[in-house]
């Protein structure tokens, strides 16, 4: 089954605690600290696979997690870092932040390789911590926590041409002969299920990629019937071959046709409204009109707006060495870069977490409030003014040490201790 999207949960690797530990060897009684740092967690990366062309992986599966850095060792040993997990997805796949809908990546051109998530940096082991006033210290760093994210997989298949119109006007049929797509074709409404890719090759000229976008019908833009589903492909197309039933074997009028459909991609997008068309008369084989010509009526009507109207069939290939041969003269004057979309989204700005190494003892009924940061901001703060005060306060918050306080029990009036400062708890 073709799957062109995906929700899925990423996590990235979360970093290795560093480690507390003291020196003790025969002869060094009071060896210093020598806790080594954690290891570095994995990346969570999403990387092009050209022999994928669907989604299907991520159907079933839905969590995708890569390793945790190990935390530090005795005698300065490093943890292990953790292994990256890369996850394997087709060219044109957009990754989105699966809450705002807002664009992570675009796996296509020559973006190859991403990392989405960063693995967490690993903690710094004790001895980092060494001062001339802390020559013990009993804390290491944590390591940085896992990030984390769900995210919207969706593939927007990448081709220079798009083909537009109505079901059984002949999309299918016009692609099989001109490509070598081999798309199934029977006379019912929304047979193609999957957009059908296919390479026109020209001699003299150059080729192009082109797609048959399926399930447009009157309300596609609102969800009607699978126009809603497959709209997405077209988003990356340069140019559109509109497709139309110029003989009405249907009962249908050609040029209402074309009307209904370019008002459902104006209400999908209108930028991809205002792209170059072309319009492809089908099925000129069956036209036995004699007082007047079809096609004639469809010129007169779209011509005059700048849309070419060339009379094929796709049966007999009437036409269509014409119009391949004008599809690619415009498509060099257009852009020729991939149409991609532009991130959004930024993990790393998004999904900041500081650690903050720091311990909390109970010596003699009074919490003892230790860590390098904590000895820092002492020294530059002025608790003797009020605002200084105001903003130790904040600090002390902001990084999480009340809260701990609490968890551990603390009560109004406790006493807290912190380098030579003592503080009276109150709420």
């Amino acid at each position: 089954m073709f799957a062109d999207r995906a929700k899925i949960y990423i996590r990235a690797g979360k970093g290795g605690d560093g480690h507390v530990s003291f020196r003790r060897e025969l002869y060094v009684p009071n060896g210093g600290p020598d806790g080594g740092d954690g290891g570095r967690g994995g990346d969570l990366i999403f990387e092009v696979d050209e022999g994928l062309n669907t989604l299907q992986d991520y159907r079933h599966k839905r969590k995708f997690v890569a390793t945790d850095g190990e935390p530090g060792g005795k005698k300065r040993c490093h943890g292990a870092d953790g292994s990256d997990r890369i996850l394997k997805v087709p060219e044109g796949t957009i990754i989105k932040e699966a809450t705002t809908g807002k664009v992570i990546a675009d796996m296509s051109g020559e973006n190859r390789r991403q990392i989405i998530l960063k693995g967490g940096r690993g903690g710094q082991g004790n001895m980092h911590f060494a001062t001339a006033t802390m020559q013990v210290p009993k804390y290491a760093q944590p390591g940085q926590p896992a990030k984390e994210l769900e995210v919207q997989l969706e593939l927007k298949v990448i081709a220079d041409v798009g083909l537009i119109g109505f079901p059984n006007v002949g999309k299918s049929t016009f692609l099989s002969r001109v490509t070598n797509a081999n798309p199934k074709i029977a006379n019912y409404h929304f047979t193609t299920l999957n957009p059908n890719l296919g390479v026109v090759d020209l001699d003299g000229a150059d080729g192009f990629v082109i797609a048959d976008i399926p399930g447009l019908i009157e309300g596609a833009s609102e969800g009607v019937g699978l126009g809603h589903e497959f709209l997405r492909h077209i988003e990356r197309t340069k140019m559109m071959i509109h497709v139309v039933d110029a003989a009405g074997s249907e009962g249908r009028d050609p040029i209402d046709d074309i009307y209904k459909i370019n008002k459902e991609l104006e209400a999908y997008n209108a930028d991809i409204a205002k792209r170059p068309q072309v319009i492809a008369a089908n099925k000129t084989d069956l036209i036995y009109a004699e007082d007047e010509d079809p096609v004639e009526k469809i010129r007169k009507e779209f011509e005059p707006q700048g849309i070419k109207v060339f009379a094929i069939s796709g049966v007999t290939g009437e036409g269509v060495s014409e119009l391949l041969y004008y599809v690619s003269a415009q498509l060099k004057n257009l852009d020729d870069k991939p149409i991609m979309f532009e991130q959004e989204f930024f993990p790393d700005d998004e999904l900041i977490y500081e650690d903050l190494p720091y311990t909390i003892e109970m010596d003699e009924g009074v919490y003892v409030v230790e860590g390098p940061k904590i000895e820092k901001m002492l020294g530059y703060t002025n608790l003797d003014s009020e605002k200084g005060f105001a903003f130790f306060q904040r600090f002390l918050k902001d990084s999480g040490i009340i809260e701990v306080l609490d968890e551990k029990g603390i009560q109004e009036g406790d006493t807290v201790k912190m380098y030579g400062w003592q503080f009276d708890y109150f709420k």
